[in-house]
């Protein structure tokens, strides 16, 4: 059998085939006092303002709060961190772990993500007095050790942190009863497959498994084979790029404008997150826009959990509007009110498109998604957006143009530098690469057709000169 949504299906060895949930589908929820959650979880939904469950939510909190395993579909940012959440801690409620062993566990690709999901988990936990403790990389091991030690019912984690834990024997997973894995397809594209087959094999085997991602394929389907029993398949919206609230542009770009365009962009009224391929890309940018009068900072796998962490809150409140980033952004980043994202080196993947576009029009608002392209990218660039699915909008623009300003909002930067030192004006006609590609060749050239390389090489000569001469006097 075939599911529509290209979820895996058929038999396996040595186990049943997921079954998809009941036909016809039920009507969604009312409310969430209809799914049998308990008055602690309703009234603090209801304190944070959070009415009716969304349509993931609606579908699979029943079986998941009978305790089904469930393989979950659902755009990004449509709710699935409740739809797992809630039902996580609604089961675990009234135990207590002993140190070292906790309840339940999940497990997520990125720090970030880890975080976002301890936020947004912990009121509920809170009420149903349950503990959390958060285990990622770049932060404190012997912290989390300690967090550990004293006892823990639900850990998140990422899965390289997690197994340095259990191979320090400071975590011992045997009693964990609800395992869920969040995005499992970037965990295995990042080759944390291995780890995440590792902790699965060491939990309960008796025990719960969920899977929630917006995207369900390749090494995903092995995980779901040999690990999770019989599950209920739920699949109620769109990938993330065929958002009926998201436009998609492609804006073709001659290369000298590139910076400009991008800078214009970067100016708007608003938040904007642009995408980049490389570390050395992003601080190149980001350097670039705030001599130029942007407030703007940098996000990539090379700064510290601290650095990431603080700049992600100063995103959220406003204090930066340009977040420059490498796909360390691309899942796990939830921010009110971000309607554009900027993909200033177009990806290569559909899939990375997909989750980087995920990060506007989240829970049913607009957002527009726009890929600056030169013209020896086009084929490439349309060959991926058919791919995932996308008929973007394709326009020629340069920089200070009517058409740039239309579609993003652009504007002329301050030019105000926000840090120490003058901003220094870019040639129209330099083409420095984002990619982190190196520094351009230096191609300036003094008098008389001599490098400056020379002419300073002779001034350097003239200086020594003189103070010998003094010297000798």
């Amino acid at each position: 059998m075939n599911h529509p949504d290209g979820s895996p299906s058929g038999t396996a060895p040595g186990g049943p085939a997921p079954s998809e949930a009941p036909a016809p589908v039920p009507a969604p929820a009312v409310s969430f006092a209809d799914l049998g959650l308990p008055a602690e979880v309703l009234r603090t939904l209801g304190d944070l303002g959070v009415r009716a469950p969304f349509p993931i939510q609606a579908a699979t909190l029943p079986d998941a709060l009978r305790g089904r395993d469930v393989l979950g579909r659902g755009r990004t940012g449509s709710g699935k961190t409740l739809a797992f959440g809630l039902p996580l801690l609604t089961r675990t409620a009234g135990r207590r772990a002993e140190p070292k062993q906790p309840l339940a566990l999940v497990l997520v690709p990125t720090r970030e993500l880890a975080q976002q999901v301890t936020q947004a988990l912990a009121p509920y936990a809170e009420a149903l007095r349950l503990r959390m403790a958060t285990v990622v990389g770049g932060m404190s091991i012997g912290r989390q050790i300690a967090e550990l030690r004293e006892g823990a019912e639900v850990v998140v984690a990422t899965p390289g942190r997690l197994h340095d834990l259990v191979e320090r024997k400071a975590c011992r997973l045997g009693r964990v009863r609800i395992t869920v894995l969040d995005e499992a397809d970037q965990m295995c594209d990042l080759g944390f497959l291995p780890q995440v087959a590792e902790a699965l094999d060491q939990v309960r085997p008796d025990g719960q498994r969920m899977l929630f991602s917006a995207t369900l394929d390749r090494d995903v389907d092995q995980l779901v084979r040999r690990h999770l029993h019989d599950p209920v398949v739920h699949s109620v919206d769109p990938s993330a790029g065929t958002a009926a609230t998201m436009e998609h542009h492609v804006l073709v770009v001659h290369g000298p404008d590139r910076y400009a365009v991008t800078t214009e962009i970067a100016a708007r009224d608003g938040r904007v997150l642009l995408f980049l391929d490389t570390k050395h890309g992003v601080d190149q940018l980001t350097r670039h826009l705030r001599a130029h009068g942007v407030h703007a900072a940098a996000l990539h796998s090379g700064k510290s959990q601290p650095q990431r962490t603080r700049t992600l809150a100063q995103f959220k409140n406003g204090q930066i509007t340009v977040l420059v980033a490498t796909n360390v952004a691309a899942r796990g980043l939830h921010v009110d009110d971000l309607d554009l994202v900027v993909n200033v080196d177009p990806p290569t993947d559909p899939k990375d498109y997909v989750h980087r576009a995920g990060r506007t029009a989240r829970a049913g608002e607009s957002g527009s998604v726009v890929t600056l392209v030169l013209s020896g990218q086009r084929r490439e660039t349309s060959r991926m957006m058919t791919e995932a699915g996308i008929e973007p909008t394709v326009t020629k623009v340069r920089s200070g143009e009517a058409a740039l300003s239309r579609i993003t909002g652009a504007k002329a930067p301050s030019g105000t530098p926000l840090d120490a030192g003058p901003a220094t004006a870019r040639p129209k006609n330099t083409n420095t690469p984002f990619r982190g590609l190196g520094t351009s060749k230096d191609t300036s050239r003094a008098a008389g057709g001599r490098s400056r390389k020379a002419g300073e090489a002779r001034k350097l000569a003239e200086a020594r000169k003189a103070a010998l001469v003094r010297r000798n006097g």
